[in-house]
């Protein structure tokens, strides 16, 4: 679906210290991840996701293909780059491209790593990055307002769209971001085609040290405490462990590795899944013995749209799906089990699609 995340922050925050974990851990051979280049700052990763191993070891089959996510390592951010100051037109503009952003923020303290804001604070590194991209939204908006204000003498929709506009320069002007704003569906129309910076969903990433892993630190909790408000999720994790798990090729020696870190699992796969979730998606997976795999859809999506991401002839010559409850196949133990239960429903064009979901569509065209 091509939907895209993009990695933010100051420099030296191990915002590509992170990029290039789920670089290397998707490379590695016995890794849970498969990665590829799609151009030098953009990666298709993997999404973790047991159910689907869970499928596999039922159904056996010849392939196990997950779904994917494009993870975007955006330019560091300095002061005024909404003016252009360092990488700042680049930076703002792959920010505008992707669907949604992991900010990392630094919150450790090492002398060996360089540091241009002085003393550690997250919060105040957080404001510097959202300070640019509000700025840089107002500009947006306050040059659609110099439109609107004229069509608006004659066109009742400009109008409308106006008063839009001016209540999104408003919050901007009070340092807020756009996404707090709770724009109706209706009122996204009027700044839809602008795709405002702060507009975007965000994840927050608090790097810690190795010591905090677990536990976080003083300053995670200051980055937990000052986004309380904004619904958004903070995860805690050491990306310079992370980055030695990637680089490691065996999986024996990597589970050694994070049992002695009293770890279950990497926190890279905590932060991939919570992306996923972040960009408003779902899973729908398709067994058989050529192939278990995972589908990315959408979440809301009705069948046919789901049935779309196979292949268009599927949506447009949609006839049925046939659908089973990912606990009633894990269950019951096959197709065929469910089957004979009664657990495999016939839906049509009006069924929504639930996460999880095992399907198979019946089309004509």
């Amino acid at each position: 679906m091509a939907l895209q995340a993009g990695i933010v922050g100051l420099p030296n925050v191990g915002k590509s210290t992170l990029f290039n974990a789920v670089s290397n851990s998707a490379k590695a051979q016995a890794s849970n991840y498969r990665f590829c280049t799609i151009e030098p700052n953009v990666g298709l990763v993997d999404v973790p996701d047991n159910r689907l191993n869970k499928l596999a070891e039922l159904v056996v089959p010849n392939r196990v293909v997950p779904t994917q996510l494009e993870i975007v390592d955006i330019a560091g951010l300095v002061r005024g780059a909404s003016k252009g100051e360092g990488l700042g037109n680049k930076f703002l503009g792959n920010i505008r491209e992707v669907d949604a952003i992991i900010h990392v923020i630094r919150c450790f303290e090492d002398e060996n790593v360089l540091r241009e804001e002085g003393a550690i604070n997250p919060i105040g590194d957080k404001e510097i990055i959202d300070t640019e991209l509000q700025l840089k939204d107002l500009d947006s908006v306050e040059k659609k307002m110099q439109r609107a204000e004229k069509m608006a003498k004659t066109d009742p929709k400009a109008k409308v769209e106006l008063e839009v506009l001016k209540a999104c320069k408003e919050h901007l002007e009070k340092g807020k971001n756009i996404r707090s704003l709770s724009l109706s569906k209706e009122e996204k129309v009027a700044i839809a085609d602008l795709f405002l910076l702060t507009d975007k969903s965000v994840l927050y990433v608090a790097n810690v040290d190795e010591a905090s892993m677990h536990t976080g630190n003083k300053y995670s909790q200051m980055l937990i405490d000052g986004v309380k408000d904004e619904n958004a999720e903070v995860i805690v994790m050491c990306n310079n462990i992370e980055a030695q798990i990637a680089e490691m090729e065996s999986e024996e020696d990597k589970q050694m590795f994070m049992e002695e870190y009293k770890m279950t699992e990497p926190a890279l796969s905590r932060l991939i899944r919570s992306t996923y979730k972040l960009l408003n998606l779902e899973t729908y997976f398709t067994a058989g013995v050529q192939e278990v795999r995972a589908w990315t859809i959408h979440k809301g999506w009705k069948a046919p749209q789901a049935a779309s991401v196979i292949h268009t002839d599927f949506e447009k010559g949609f006839i049925k799906a046939e659908v089973i409850a990912y606990n009633d196949f894990i269950t019951l133990g096959s197709e065929a089990a469910c089957r004979e239960a009664g657990k495999l429903r016939i839906e049509g064009k009006e069924y929504l699609v639930q996460d999880g979901d095992i399907m198979h569509f019946r089309f004509n065209v």
